[in-house]
């Protein structure tokens, strides 16, 4: 392999990392909703991210796939179909007819990661449902489409399955999302072509594919749980999973888990998982009484998010917990001294060995 191509493996490699990162944080933060918050607020802040995202990906979306000229039915779950899979989620589309079309999330699903699937309340994955499926038909401007759910992992089906359909008249807000359980699908996956792009954009897709999850949820709790609440719960997540996938984002990174200079080892790697984000970073090692810094001064996590100073200590978390259990013997202290949220020049981290 030439050193380009390693470089370019090494760059996907990274947005993978990146990727994974971010799944299980979203994945820990459904569970620590559910758990401090409960399964009523916690439908709420499930049921406003996925709107956020419907309202802000779901048209371009079809255009970027190449889906809008299809059937209403048939191009909705097509673009479930095509959106999710380029996320790395196993999903299938099941046709039927025009105005009649079918998608199945299979297991293991994406977003119950693991066994976390015995922990999500049922209420938050409904939730999910209202927020995307049911508001495709307004969205287009047809109010006869909606979605019927035939299957909920979340109940111990054989995965998140339904179908799209157009009615002969408009639906009623109550009746763009129903649920049926027992129908059964019509036949086996059709065939659909895959996305002609690169695998540098494909890579990048999946990266960006769990960090709006996070993002849309981060801002969603703000707003449900107020921001003291939302910054504690996902706070609190982000260490969790930061120290808990530690070891396995070095793996994927290839770098020391127990280095022997843990602050200098950090902040490397601190600084590869911030410019594996898009952004810009730098760090400069420890120099006699100086501390170690990191520093990065564009935040694409925070891009379009009127996000209060409570959503950085969410997203925050998840580098505190990295730190936490870094190097031979008590972690690295990392503390924000600088915020470009709160309208400094830069984000920038003192790294110190505790």
């Amino acid at each position: 392999m030439t050193a380009a191509k390693e470089s370019e493996a090494s760059v996907h490699q990274d947005y993978s990392v990146v990727g994974d990162m971010y799944h299980h944080f979203y994945v820990g933060l459904l569970l620590a909703i559910a758990n401090r918050a409960g399964a009523v607020r916690g439908a709420e802040v499930v049921f406003r991210a996925f709107r956020r995202q419907q309202q802000a990906k779901f048209l371009s979306g079809l255009d970027k796939l190449g889906l809008r000229h299809l059937p209403p039915a048939v191009a909705c779950a097509q673009y479930h179909y095509l959106s999710n899979a380029l996320g790395g989620v196993k999903v299938e589309w099941i046709p039927e007819t025009d105005r009649k079309s079918w998608v199945r999330f299979l297991p293991p699903r994406w977003m119950f990661d693991g066994t976390a699937v015995c922990g999500i309340p049922t209420e938050m994955s409904r939730a999910t449902m209202r927020g995307w499926h049911a508001n495709n038909g307004v969205a287009l401007g047809n109010l006869r489409l909606g979605f019927v759910c035939t299957s909920l992992t979340t109940d111990a089906g054989p995965g998140l399955i339904g179908y799209y359909f157009e009615a002969d008249h408009d639906l009623p807000p109550e009746e763009r999302l129903r649920f049926s359980p027992g129908e059964r699908l019509p036949g086996p996956a059709g065939n659909l072509p895959t996305v002609d792009w690169s695998a540098d954009h494909r890579a990048r897709v999946k990266r960006n594919y769990a960090m709006e999850y996070v993002r849309s949820t981060i801002s969603a709790m703000c707003e449900v749980l107020g921001p003291a609440e939302a910054g504690h719960i996902g706070r609190t997540a982000g260490r969790q999973i930061g120290m808990q996938f530690h070891d396995e984002i070095c793996d994927g990174l290839g770098h020391p888990h127990t280095p022997d200079d843990a602050v200098t080892s950090f902040a490397k790697l601190f600084t590869r998982l911030a410019r594996a984000h898009g952004d810009a970073a730098e760090y400069e090692p420890p120099a006699r009484s100086a501390p170690a810094l990191v520093r990065q001064t564009s935040w694409r996590f925070g891009a379009g998010l009127a996000l209060p100073a409570e959503g950085f200590e969410a997203w925050n978390g998840i580098w505190e917990g990295l730190a936490a259990v870094h190097g031979k013997k008590y972690g690295v202290g990392l503390t924000a001294t600088q915020r470009l949220d709160l309208g400094d020049g830069a984000f920038e981290w003192r790294l110190r060995e505790l």
